[in-house]
């Protein structure tokens, strides 16, 4: 069972009134590219880590797992010939590059960061330590978790949805390019309906575009809520802690 996680003493009333004390963002890698077909856009990294700032000045805990399709995709690699493992761990180490380079754009706001990976790489990152990610958290320093979950055949939706589980997390915040969970691609169909909340069962049945089944259903097996919200909406990550905004809640 998740046990919850108090809020700072010092934590404004706008974070104390939704509860969050502690939550785990998920972005895909493709966020941090911008208007490119791949890799960083260093204006974007540095516009998102002004809206993880801003969340993190409310007394909020912040664990952070970043994608690596902007860099390195293993499934895509797999699908072209390469076998999956070795393709998977090249997508691993693109999450890497990520969460350094979120590292150095948070740093640079004078926020203390680490970078946490599954796989070993002592000169870069930290190795995975539970304990000791929590006691980072207790010090109000940022956690990005790097590398999934050190294990091929397993995205960084079950990695980040893992080792929310295991900071005792309140909520994961997947910020994504729409404000919500949708029947269908509001891009490419007008009329599609957003749902304001859906349980884990639905999103499982009707194959919403949410997370992969496995971080779906470990999510729902320890009933750890996921806000699905627009990470291109400034300012809508704080908003959201501050009970404002537009996304929906995925939940039992």
């Amino acid at each position: 069972m998740t046990v919850p996680t108090a809020t700072a003493p010092d934590a404004p009333a706008e974070a104390r009134s939704k509860g969050y004390g502690r939550v785990m963002l998920k972005i895909s890698g493709e966020a941090l590219m911008g208007d490119q077909g791949y890799g960083l856009h260093p204006p974007t990294v540095q516009r998102i880590a002004d809206e993880v700032k801003s969340v993190h000045d409310m007394g909020v805990e912040i664990c952070m797992v970043i994608g690596g399709g902007n860099i390195f995709r293993g499934l895509q690699g797999s699908a072209q010939g390469m076998e999956r493992a070795t393709a998977d761990y090249m997508g691993m180490l693109a999450t890497v590059m990520n969460a350094l380079a979120m590292q150095a754009a948070l740093e640079g706001r004078g926020i203390h960061t680490r970078v946490i990976s599954a796989i070993r790489m002592d000169e870069v990152a930290e190795p995975y330590i539970r304990r000791r990610a929590v006691r980072h958290l207790e010090k109000k320093r940022i956690i990005i978790f790097a590398a999934g979950t050190g294990n091929p055949y397993f995205t960084t939706d079950t990695a980040a949805t893992l080792r929310a589980n295991e900071m005792n997390c309140e909520a994961i915040f997947k910020g994504t390019k729409v404000d919500g969970v949708y029947d269908r691609d509001p891009k490419k169909f007008p009329d599609a309906v957003r749902y304001d909340t859906v349980s884990y069962d639905e999103v499982l049945q009707k194959h919403l575009n949410v997370m992969d089944a496995s971080a779906i259903a470990l999510a729902r097996d320890n009933n750890l809520p996921i806000i699905v919200f627009s990470l291109d909406e400034p300012g809508g990550f704080r908003g959201i802690l501050a009970g404002k905004g537009t996304y929906t809640r995925v939940h039992g």
